[in-house]
């Protein structure tokens, strides 16, 4: 008994620092790009993190979205208690997602498009405004940033929050959910055309972001090519790739974000990376839908001629109809007279 308690109680605690080291590593990686006094970044990895650990594992993994919070705040916060309410934030956040996500009948594969939908309006943007605006309060209450700089940070808060949900949470999602079948060999047309994609998705990407000219929406066809060829497995990186170039060109100043302010940056960045995750995760959420119904119509088909061909079957031995429904004449009806 004592083992056993042991035992599953030890592998919940290694889930929960598992989830904190990765929430810790991915907001090192976001923090790479922060906009607004070192703690505001156009994607915050950590929410798409934090919303798929508790859609895989489970809410009681919450206390190492907590762990890892504190741990990337402690260093930022202007004190001790501005730390904990941040932390305490964005805990919240995924955790209110994930349950808005539950009530909605959510399914991790995303296979429908209602899953799609949901993703984007309750997980993202919906749940991550108890971050943005929690987080962006407390640091106007302390002193941290004045009360002109409320909304703006607010602004970019919400919506790196929300980008971390749409561009992130689909990636480790397929991960998540993969399962590779034994029997299924691997195809190199297929290899070579997965290849190709993220080649060509990088290389237009690149040449769009460096050009002086608007060029960003080149990038469309790649990601219609992903959803329609790969659907989930193939757009949600696709959109990680492009999102990725796009904010270090935003960062560096590169491009179609050289001659521009922070502000007109920013909009333009968020504005491209919201329009390349909905149509990476909507466009392949309809695809997958689409296909699984076919299969399913295609299942009944085979069904139901299955069984005809066994009514029919029985109909040339004469076993149909059955016994208990014949008429005691053989069905050739009373005689008159």
């Amino acid at each position: 008994m004592h083992n056993e308690w042991l035992s599953r109680h030890g592998a919940t605690a290694v889930r929960i620092l598992s989830v904190a080291a990765a929430y810790y590593g991915g907001a090192k990686l976001g923090l790479l790009q922060e906009l607004v006094r070192g703690q505001v970044t156009p994607l915050w990895p950590p929410t798409g993190i934090a919303l798929t650990a508790l859609l895989l594992l489970g809410l009681r993994t919450w206390p190492g979205i907590a762990l890892g919070a504190f741990l990337v705040n402690v260093t930022l916060g202007p004190s001790l208690l501005v730390v904990l309410a941040i932390a305490a934030s964005n805990t919240l956040s995924p955790v209110l997602s994930c349950l808005l996500l539950r009530c909605a009948g959510f399914r991790v594969r995303m296979d429908r498009l209602r899953d799609a939908v949901a993703l984007v309006f309750l997980g993202a943007l919906a749940g991550m405004l108890v971050s943005s605006t929690v987080g962006s309060g407390v640091l106007v209450l302390s002193g941290a940033l004045t009360r002109a700089d409320f909304w703006p940070t607010w602004a970019v808060w919400w919506t790196g929050d929300a980008m971390g949900v749409l561009v992130i949470t689909p990636v480790l999602l397929v991960l998540g959910t993969a399962r590779p079948s034994r029997r299924a060999r691997i195809r190199p047309l297929r290899v070579a055309e997965a290849a190709a994609l993220g080649i060509s998705t990088f290389a237009v990407t690149q040449f769009a972001v460096s050009s002086a000219m608007n060029l960003l929406f080149l990038v469309s066809p790649f990601l219609i090519w992903a959803a329609f060829r790969f659907r989930h497995a193939g757009a949600a990186p696709c959109a990680l790739l492009v999102s990725t170039i796009a904010i270090v060109a935003a960062a560096e100043r590169h491009g179609p974000f050289a001659h521009h302010d922070l502000f007109t940056n920013m909009v333009t960045l968020q504005a491209f990376n919201g329009i390349t995750a909905l149509t990476a995760l909507l466009l392949a959420a309809v695809i997958t839908e689409r296909l699984d119904t076919q299969r399913e119509i295609r299942r009944i088909v085979a069904q139901l001629s299955e069984a005809l061909s066994d009514l029919e079957a029985d109909a040339s031995r004469g076993g149909w109809p059955p016994p208990q429904h014949r008429k005691p004449d053989g069905g050739r009806g009373e005689r008159a007279g």
